[in-house]
């Protein structure tokens, strides 16, 4: 799976230089996407989708999460009520693997990089471009490294987990 950094630059001058600089180095421009506010001029950039401008990414993570810990909710409270009113069966185990498949999955979202979109609102008010670029997550480093060192006007904004499909 990819992973997406995300990078906030000051100007559309900058960011045509940032984008020229990864192409360069082999990150092809459909992995790139450029966004503003209404007033910013992107021409020339990356155009986001408008799945990515409404941070699609960051609704499908809340509403994993949040069934995730309904499940677990559900199970847990099928775990504690239904042995008072049935009694002790080996069904129970039902609930008991649904809670532990929940906490598992839950840990392995813990460790999964979540930067998003509206984290940037305020700086893509002052005019300032954010650059998503979707890379390998053998290549963030490398990535990240070649911005800073070429680029130091482009602020690293964090990473978060991307994906081709559905224009995410």
């Amino acid at each position: 799976m990819n992973r997406r950094l995300y990078f906030l630059i000051p100007d559309r001058v900058h960011a045509l230089a940032v984008v020229e600089d990864l192409a360069k180095h082999g990150i092809d421009t459909k992995h790139m996407h450029a966004v503003g506010d209404r007033r910013t001029r992107l021409d020339g950039l990356p155009s986001a989708t408008k799945r990515q401008r409404n941070d699609s990414c960051g609704r499908i993570e809340k509403i994993l999460w949040n069934t995730n810990f309904a499940c677990f909710s559900l199970a847990l409270i099928a775990l504690l009520v239904l042995p008072i009113f049935i009694g002790m069966h080996w069904w129970l185990l039902l609930p008991i693997s649904i809670m532990a498949a929940n906490f598992l999955v839950g840990l392995k979202f813990i460790n999964t990089p979540n930067t998003h979109l509206g984290e940037f609102r305020d700086a893509l008010a002052h005019g300032e471009i954010l650059l998503m670029v979707d890379v390998p997550e053998t290549r963030l480093a490398e990535v990240e490294q070649e911005i800073h060192h070429h680029h130091p006007e482009a602020t690293v904004g964090g990473v978060g987990w991307g994906t081709q499909a559905f224009g995410l």
